[in-house]
């Protein structure tokens, strides 16, 4: 199903004449495009809006030549009919107001008199194209973490670490949502590792989360320059954890009825896994994942989540030990797993899920030379 069949059928079951997006990650996933122009902001500059028949843009005078000509990559801009507001007399909300009129309609921002829609189921399961991009910006976004992390020395701050992978993903036309890193007293201390002034020491967990597109991919790296004793174990452990998610994923969304497999499946999964590779509690300490696409994460498991587990759909689980991690974002497609956020120039160890249903390459600890 295709994204205006995704659409027509929401109409449909919810009584309503059309349906707008203004909030960036949706007005991404239906044009390919960006309306961002301030990043403090929920909502964009311009508002991609169905009526069942046609597409509206709805933006001011300032936005909308630029945002015809370069952002409506994934719609046939002779065919969006384009409705612009000077920028002194209305706001985006009224002027989406105004150009519904009495009609019954569904925003994803508030505006009086429409319902609220929640864009998360529709944009799952991801399109064909989708995946195509998915798959560049796995690519792109790896081999900038991944060339970033080759050329790090225990004295780096966490700091220069951080603004250098922000450049390296820049350099790629990748913004960064979510950079992490945390040297060896701070990872140990923190799930979620933001950077400071503080230097790497012994080692390093290096974590993103990239958005190009509307599409994010996240992904960690570990480089060591003097590895505690107990690192190589930890790290093993937490990549068997997102191994074994990764089984009860493809499980979950390959099964007789894809309808039966929720995130609670996975998350019960990954409790198991946890006490299997001997450190049961573990998942209290910090989230595991989830679905992956128009935001860092469409959903994360808990425990009893009944969010249904789609296919073709990225996932990006990121099990912890203390002071080590496993994440990749990762496409689970007709019963295929396939790693997005991968290159050929980083070690590898290949590990196996707890049931023995799936071995899996993943990222190894980089030890530099000295």
């Amino acid at each position: 199903m295709d994204k205006r069949e995704r659409l027509e059928a929401f109409l449909e079951s919810h009584d309503l004449e059309s349906v707008w997006f203004a909030r960036p990650n949706s007005f991404a996933w239906l044009t390919g495009g960006s309306n961002v122009v301030d990043r403090e902001t929920d909502a964009g500059v311009a508002a991609i809006g169905y009526d069942g028949d046609e597409v509206t843009l709805v933006t001011d005078n300032i936005e909308a030549d630029r945002i015809v000509s370069e952002e409506l990559p994934d719609l046939e801009t002779s065919a969006v009919e384009i409705e612009r507001f000077p920028w002194h007399a209305s706001s985006l909300s009224d002027a989406i107001a105004e150009r519904v009129g009495d009609g019954r309609a569904a925003a994803d921002i508030d505006i009086p008199g429409f319902e609220r829609v929640d864009p998360t189921p529709l944009r799952q399961p991801l399109t064909e194209r989708d995946c195509e991009r998915y798959r560049e910006l796995g690519r792109e976004t790896a081999a900038a973490v991944e060339s970033v992390c080759r050329e790090l020395q225990a004295e780096d701050t966490e700091h220069e670490v951080a603004s250098a992978l922000r450049i390296a993903l820049s350099a790629r036309e990748i913004e960064a949502p979510v950079v992490l890193v945390g040297g060896a007293e701070r990872a140990q201390a923190y799930r979620h590792y933001t950077p400071t002034r503080a230097e790497l020491g012994d080692y390093a967990l290096v974590s993103v989360t990239a958005e190009r597109n509307g599409l994010h991919a996240s992904c960690t790296r570990t480089v060591a320059f003097d590895p505690p004793e107990w690192l190589a174990e930890r790290h093993e452990a937490a990549a068997r954890v997102e191994a074994t998610a990764l089984a009860a994923t493809r499980a979950a969304a390959n099964g007789d009825d894809p309808a039966d497999g929720t995130a609670g499946d996975v998350f019960d999964a990954i409790q198991d896994a946890y006490a299997a590779v001997g450190h049961e509690g573990e998942w209290e300490h910090h989230h595991q994942g989830g679905a992956a696409g128009f935001a860092g994460r469409e959903w994360i498991a808990t425990p009893g989540h009944d969010a249904p587990v789609e296919a073709p759909m990225a996932y990006a689980w990121n099990p912890t030990v203390q002071g080590a991690k496993s994440e990749d974002t990762v496409l689970v497609a007709d019963d295929d797993i396939v790693v997005l956020t991968t290159t050929d120039r980083w070690p590898t160890t290949t590990v196996e899920a707890i049931d023995g249903d799936l071995e899996l390459v993943r990222p190894d600890i980089l030890e530099p030379e000295a």
